[in-house]
């Protein structure tokens, strides 16, 4: 044998070694995955109504599978009862403890067979009959002492009923555990079967369409329960990707934020070194401590500024195409009128009310209330077209209250997939103030955003 051929004989060997383990970790356990609580994922609401048809299901087939065991397998009434009982109830227990119901069906149905073997009597056929054997039909003859018996013999080893709560039992298990434990439950089913078939000569049943059946429920099972997973997993996936879609929308506008503050700042550190340069001539004969103290300012700005570069000016390459636009000045209020007059043209009302005494403000400030009102005047357009826009500056002693409100939209809006996402930015600018802010909907059907902005330290 070569090489190739003696190791798939060892892989082989390895799997045959290993059908044990695999069986004991799959079936003789009664751990199976939990039943969803009332609000998670994939509870099903119908559960008291499928218990209840599980019920009314056991309860019938229980009935048919009393007169089965009594009259077709010749069992004392008492026996009959007990074993199609204990059937009836695992069927209802699988839908909790699936493997021991299983365990339950399976051992009955052996039980069941091995205590009928030599109590069966079978018709014996008579050629040219009306129950001859070529038409399916056999003559009435009496079965010990229940009466004459007019049909064909009794079905085995599974009665059809037996059959009937044994598929069920397959399906329920199917449902909760993975596809290699219902195999190799589905397996041990037909195999035992065939092991109680082969203590006997007298059945009635097509081996092959039981197994067949039990093959069906057990599929279905599996089937909807590899639905259910792969359900459970896109909403997990889903879930995943929501978030990872707010960071990098967070990581987006921390970057944008970052760059203006670093066009801000690094023009006032400009000026700073410059008016440090050009001070000592403006003095008529500046002392030596004077030239130092602006030298040393001098420096310090430019190394401030050269290490601003260094660590932010990485972000102006996001966009190498347009290389002046991160050069190009951050807008202000003053653009505001701008701003609302493109609105305006894109078919929003919009108007305009500033209350209170305008006042100087910081660089940062003044750019974080444009971005905020640009962005509230976005959303606006995108989720309330046709409505009502008004914007409002309120220059207070201590902060800058913005408020952006619209009115409902004049017809049906498509849902967004950014909906949500301007929201990060504008809570992100308030915060890097030290600012509140607050956003909802309105009583009439709109939406308003306000920011509080603080002026000290800013101003």
């Amino acid at each position: 044998m070569d090489l190739t051929g003696r190791t798939a004989g060892r892989r082989i060997a390895a799997a045959l070694r290993g059908v044990p383990t695999a069986l004991r970790e799959d079936l003789w356990q009664v751990r199976s995955e939990p039943v969803p609580r009332v609000g998670e994922p994939g509870y099903p609401v119908w559960r008291p109504v499928s218990l209840m048809v599980l019920v009314v299901f056991a309860a019938t087939a229980m009935v048919v599978d009393v007169h089965q065991y009594h009259v077709g397998y010749n069992l004392g009434t008492g026996l009959a009862v007990l074993l199609a009982g204990v059937q009836a109830v695992s069927v209802v227990v699988a839908l909790y403890r699936p493997v021991a119901a299983w365990w339950a069906v399976t051992a009955v149905m052996f039980f069941a067979a091995r205590a009928a073997e030599g109590r069966i009597i079978m018709p014996t056929p008579v050629p040219g009959g009306p129950w001859d054997p070529a038409g399916h039909t056999r003559p009435p003859v009496p079965v010990g002492s229940l009466g004459p018996f007019t049909g064909p013999g009794p079905d085995y080893p599974w009665t059809s009923a037996g059959i009937a709560m044994q598929a069920m039992v397959l399906f329920l298990l199917a449902l909760r555990l993975r596809p290699r434990a219902a195999v190799s439950a589905l397996l041990i089913s037909s195999a035992t079967g065939l092991v109680a078939l082969a203590f006997t000569a007298q059945y009635n049943i097509d081996f092959g369409f039981a197994v067949a059946v039990l093959a069906t429920a057990t599929l279905l099972g599996a089937a909807l329960r590899g639905r259910r997973v792969a359900r459970k997993e896109l909403v997990v996936q889903e879930e995943v990707t929501a978030e990872e879609r707010a960071r990098r929308t967070l990581l987006e506008e921390r970057n944008r934020i970052a760059r203006e503050l670093h066009d801000v700042v690094a023009h006032h550190m400009s000026v700073i070194s410059i008016q440090a340069q050009v001070a000592p001539h403006l003095v008529e004969n500046p002392s030596d401590e004077l030239k130092e103290n602006l030298a040393g300012i001098r420096q310090n700005a430019v190394d401030a500024l050269t290490e601003l570069r260094r660590v932010l000016g990485v972000l102006r390459s996001e966009d190498p195409g347009a290389e002046g636009a991160p050069h190009a000045p951050q807008p202000s209020l003053d653009r505001l009128d701008e701003l609302v007059d493109n609105v305006r043209g894109a078919g929003l009302t919009v108007t305009v009310d500033r209350t209170g005494t305008p006042r100087p403000l910081s660089p940062g400030v003044e750019l974080s209330a444009f971005r905020i009102v640009q962005e509230a005047l976005s959303n606006a357009m995108r989720h309330a077209p046709g409505s009502t826009v008004r914007v409002e500056l309120a220059h207070q002693s201590a902060e800058l209250v913005v408020r952006v409100a619209n009115t409902a939209p004049d017809r049906p809006v498509a849902p967004s997939p950014g909906a949500g996402h301007g929201l990060l930015g504008m809570r992100e600018r308030t915060a890097m103030l030290g600012g509140e802010m607050a956003a909802g909907a309105t009583p009439d059907g709109g939406y308003e955003v306000t920011a509080a902005l603080p002026l000290k330290g800013h101003a």
